[in-house]
């Protein structure tokens, strides 16, 4: 007589009931028709992008087991961030800087916190601990950290200029001009740094994320299923683009209507929705002790966010109506994604996590978003 195989609960039954959320994409959309409400319409199209962002994160997650790890790594980080550039181009459209910039911050430091918090706390609650490759963590997380650099320095800047301001050395439109020109060489910077952070992991250091690949089993449907996962990935980008256009023009009246900021709305609440497929993918790859994967996910989300994302709308905004926007960011901002790096730096340096230090990750987070809160 022969024992009975234990049954394996299947991490597919997580992707089964997010996908339920699918019904909020015509329901969102019967709310902006019908004119059900500001409130009634964010609440929808911010619960339909979820979903969206999920999907988006799978079918990337398919690609870059099919196309090798430097490449997947990539794909990982730009189709996750997907969401949340369409969602700040679409603020931009509409003049909603502040929305932008808070979901720039947000997006870095909910990665950094809330995304690889919860994937250390969901990986390491069934393990003693967990490793992954030091080099490469020590890697993102300088790279990190030397981007940020480029967000905290307009915010110096303009502290030094307020001052000349009032000493009446330099004049207020002066100063707007002045900050203008250095968000945009900044940006720039940025722009050229993310470039060689690509020729880093793709080429001359690549051996670095090796582990981060996903082997995929030889198949003869595989042609098929890669390309069944960029359809599912264009399908899904235009849907978003869809919601996130509902959803920033109901975000202003409906955070007023919940008695919240924009600054928070863009912070916590924009920048959960946008991180919907690092969510996902970064807790399951946890999860399946695919630590290496898991921390280039949040930290090559964040690099990016800091890197391509803020340069590229900083360019786009250029071609706005309401003219272009700068990389001055509140000085609790600043302070917020400092706290968020060093944070990641300390859990990096030795190569291996346990679920306490996602724990205290999600902690942080939690203290910084009730700061946001009471932010007035």
């Amino acid at each position: 007589m022969t024992a009975a195989t234990p049954k394996k609960t299947s991490p597919i039954a997580f992707e089964n009931v997010l996908q339920l959320f699918l019904v909020f994409i015509p329901l969102a959309a019967l709310a902006e028709w019908l004119h059900w409400g500001p409130l009634a319409a964010f609440a929808l199209a911010s619960l339909a992008i979820i979903p969206l962002a999920g999907i988006m994160g799978k079918s990337t997650e398919q690609l870059a087991a099919r196309l090798g790890a430097g490449v997947g790594g990539l794909l990982n980080a730009t189709f996750g961030n997907a969401a949340e550039l369409i969602i700040a181009l679409a603020a931009l459209q509409q003049g909603l800087y502040g929305v932008v910039k808070a979901s720039l911050t947000g997006s870095i430091i909910g990665n950094v916190l809330l995304v690889l918090g919860a994937a250390l706390l969901a990986g390491g609650l069934k393990r003693e601990r967990q490793t992954f490759d030091r080099a490469a963590a020590a890697a993102g997380s300088t790279l990190l950290a030397l981007a940020a650099v480029g967000l905290v320095v307009p915010a110096l800047f303009h502290s030094a200029a307020e001052s000349a301001v009032e000493r009446a050395t330099l004049s207020a439109a002066r100063e707007v001009a002045i900050e203008r020109s250095l968000s945009l060489e900044i940006a720039i910077v940025l722009f050229v740094t993310y470039g060689l952070s690509l020729v880093f992991s793709l080429r001359t250091h690549r051996h670095l994320y090796a582990g981060q690949g996903h082997a995929e089993e030889a198949a003869p449907h595989a042609n098929v299923r890669t390309g069944r996962a960029v359809a599912t990935l264009l399908v899904a980008t235009a849907f978003v683009a869809w919601m996130s256009e509902i959803l920033v023009g109901a975000v202003a009246d409906a955070s007023h209507a919940l008695g919240l900021t924009e600054v928070f709305v863009g912070v916590i609440v924009v920048a959960i929705i946008g991180n919907a497929a690092e969510h996902s993918t970064a807790i399951l790859a946890a999860m399946k002790n695919k630590m290496d994967l898991s921390l280039n996910i949040a930290i090559g989300s964040s690099i990016q966010i800091a890197l391509f994302v803020a340069p590229v709308l900083v360019f786009v905004s250029y071609f706005m109506p309401h003219g272009p926007m700068d990389l001055r960011f509140t000085p609790f901002e600043v302070l917020s994604v400092a706290i968020a790096v060093a944070v990641v730096n300390m859990v990096a340096q030795d190569g291996e996590s346990n679920w306490l230090e996602g724990a205290l990750m999600l902690a942080v987070y939690a203290i910084i978003g009730l700061a946001f809160f009471f932010l007035p």
